[in-house]
């Protein structure tokens, strides 16, 4: 486009040449005429001409690029925009701001999506960025399609060091707000106020609760459902607007996921928020390990070494040492520096142990059949036993024919081998995490050291994990109502830990069947997990079964996603897959349920679900825009002056810049040098005839 943009000079000499010229000029013209001399109206013709021709004037017409005004529409895709009729109000609002706006041709409409954080929804941030890439001068305005809960506003009123205020580049064009929603939307939020992050295994954590309603008055009772690692739901009341303290067991160690969910309101706008997570670390305080010594060998005290290294086991150990063949009639109670307290034990405190330990134990009588009976109930209730058992496993002095034989997976069924064999793997060996992954093992022949005794056995039931001679069950794990049960047909573990014939992985074994024994998470055989980190979700399975079946992954919003994990030799499957929602995200294979938090488990996106201008207001007044709500219709857009108002009724208006670039200047000259010489002669010689005339 070209314009003319007015008059301008360009003077043949100094501006002060011009001035002192022109002094001199008027004063000569002056003297002159006050001498009364002729001609001096021609002179001052002539002075004014050659003053003129030396300012050289000239008009100016500038080439000008005008560039578009640029609007910016940002569109909040948060977790409230799902509720109700608020992602067609959205789509529908986004199709009609580009529609209307397409017809400004001096207007370009770029589109920035908020963010949703663990702070919340964010469209300041974008929107600033976005305002980063701008030119200067070509800002039109912004339109925020949102519910209004943002979590970034500007502090409007922030001063600098020196006191002068901080300018707000996104308030310099107006900011409008269409609103999802509706104006009369209610809410109920279920708020954990107070949690523990961590809770002692087998106790109670107190977690403090409320319930708002929004709008409601408060009172009135509401129930609250509470689900423990997605089990059978725990129902309660509480009343609305008051803290209330409830108190949920701790199970297993590990995280523990607790679901909380208040019941809906009538016409409520979501039931996001009617729920809650808490995550609570199950710890144990100390594991109670028994360790009971029978006959006398050379391994004895292995077992005892291990358990005392652990700082977090509290051993109580007892070796009987009578023979069967002792018959000097001395009272039992002589026999030990220390009376064998087999009541307080094995009754009274039983239950109390999370770990029972039979080394080379042989019948003496000195524990009655119903203590036996006892422990056995005990393991069917949750409790642990190990045997590691030797040649008396096999004779008439087992503790194979008390009620434990009932609960043992593995039974005697022939004479003592005593030939030379190393311990393998089997192949359910190496998927269970007690025996995958031993230092020293290989599909081959394993680098461990020789045994030289073992029982031969039948294992009716568990998972045979090792074998030894002529592959006889070596180690058998077993599961015996809700308790554990394992055992090693084989004293001579304690080889290994003298390194004989190289040694082998005694430690690491004997650690894992114990822990796996008093149930430690990590060791589970069937197990399936999740955990998060960033924006990245990763699901872990593992399984005897060889078998790896499809999971299906549900994210936040509750849309179902199947994930294909990939098997790893050693049982395990693994699957990394990409998420975008902040929430709980729950994961399941058929069988099992596992639950994974992004962000924050009860963000501040879901603390409010009503729709609201009330967040915005201030920054929506300080630029001169306005709002609007989709539901009752979408207002006009119009293109307005820098000065004038941005917003009226019906209509909302971006400013119009008229930002444009001057590609070229052309000049024209007022006094052409040929009209310039000829108006100076001339009057010259006018001036020349008018003294001559007289």
């Amino acid at each position: 486009m070209t314009g003319v943009t007015g008059l301008s000079f360009a003077p043949l000499v100094p501006w002060e040449a011009v001035a002192v010229l022109a002094a001199v000029s008027a004063l000569l013209l002056i003297f002159g005429m006050g001498r009364g001399a002729r001609g001096c109206l021609v002179r001052l013709f002539v002075l004014a001409v050659l003053s003129l021709g030396i300012l050289n004037p000239h008009l100016e017409s500038e080439s000008r690029d005008v560039h578009p005004d640029i609007a910016l529409v940002v569109v909040d895709g948060s977790s409230s925009q799902n509720a109700g009729k608020r992602p067609a109000q959205r789509a529908r609002a986004v199709a009609a701001v580009r529609n209307r706006l397409a017809k400004f041709d001096d207007l370009e409409v770029r589109m920035v999506e908020g963010r949703e954080t663990e702070e919340g929804t964010l469209l300041f941030g974008p929107l600033r960025q976005a305002l980063a890439d701008l030119p200067r001068g070509r800002y039109a305005g912004s339109v925020f399609i949102t519910d209004g809960q943002v979590h970034d506003m500007p502090t409007l009123d922030e001063k600098r060091s020196d006191g002068s205020a901080i300018r707000r580049p996104e308030l310099d064009a107006p900011l409008h707000v269409l609103l999802t929603g509706q104006p009369d939307e209610r809410d109920r939020r279920l708020i954990v106020e107070k949690s523990p992050a961590f809770g002692i295994v087998g106790k109670k954590v107190t977690l403090k609760l409320r319930i708002e309603d929004q709008p409601s008055p408060a009172g009135r009772p509401v129930g609250v459902a509470i689900r423990v690692d997605g089990g059978e739901a725990i129902r309660t009341s509480m009343p609305v607007g008051t803290s209330t303290n409830v108190e949920v067991p701790l199970d297993h160690g590990g995280n523990t996921i607790i679901e909380l969910e208040a019941d809906a309101m009538r016409n409520e706008i979501s039931l996001v928020n009617n729920r809650a997570v808490v995550t609570v670390n199950g710890v144990r305080d100390r594991l109670q390990v028994l360790l009971v010594s029978g006959q006398p060998h050379l391994g004895e005290r292995t077992w005892r070494n291990l358990l005392k290294s652990d700082p977090s086991i509290d051993l109580v150990h007892f070796t009987i040492l009578r023979p069967p063949g002792k018959s000097d009639f001395t009272p039992l109670n002589e026999l030990a520096l220390i009376s064998f307290p087999i009541r307080e034990l094995f009754e009274i405190k039983l239950k109390d142990f999370d770990l029972i330990v039979f080394d080379r134990y042989v019948l003496r009588y000195v524990l009655p059949l119903s203590y036996f009976q006892n422990i056995a109930t005990y393991v069917r209730n949750g409790g642990a036993v190990l045997a590691s058992v030797g040649p008396e496993f096999a004779n008439i002095r087992s503790i194979y024919n008390t009620p434990l034989g009932d609960i043992f997976p593995a039974q005697p069924s022939g004479p003592v081998i005593e030939d030379a064999f190393r311990p393998m793997l089997t192949a359910k060996g190496r998927l269970h995490p007690v025996t995958a992954g031993l230092p020293g093992d290989n599909a081959k022949t394993p680098n461990w050291g020789r045994w030289y005794r073992q029982v031969e056995a039948v294992a009716n039931r568990g998972q045979t994990l090792m074998t030894g001679s002529d592959e006889q069950p070596l180690l058998i794990l077993d599961r015996v109502g809700k308790g554990r049960i394992a055992q090693f047909m084989s004293d001579h573990i304690w080889l290994w830990a003298r390194g004989f014939d190289g040694g082998g992985p005694h430690a690491e074994l004997m650690r894992r069947t114990s822990h796996w024994l008093m149930q430690e998470p990590d060791l589970e055989e069937e197990d399936l997990r999740a955990s998060v980190e960033g924006n990245r979700l990763t699901i872990q399975r593992r399984s005897l079964d060889p078998a790896v079946p499809p999971v299906t992954v549900t994210s936040p919003s509750g849309a179902k996603k199947g994930v294909t994990l990939t098997p790893a030799a050693d049982g395990s499957a693994k699957s990394t897959v990409e998420i975008m929602e902040t929430g709980l995200y729950q994961i399941e294979d058929g069988r099992r349920r596992a639950m994974a938090a992004a962000g924050r488990l009860n963000p501040p996106e879901l603390a409010d679900l009503r729709a609201s201008a009330e967040p915005l207001l201030p920054a929506v007044k300080a630029s001169g825009g306005g709002t609007a709500w989709i539901a009752e219709g979408l207002p006009d857009l119009r293109r307005t002056r820098p000065e004038r108002k941005g917003t009226g009724a019906g209509w909302l208006g971006l400013q119009r810049n008229g930002a444009f670039v001057v590609t070229g200047v052309r000049q024209t000259p007022l006094l052409p040098a040929l009209v310039f010489l000829l108006l100076v002669a001339g009057g010259v010689m006018l001036s020349w005839w008018r003294e001559g005339k007289y």
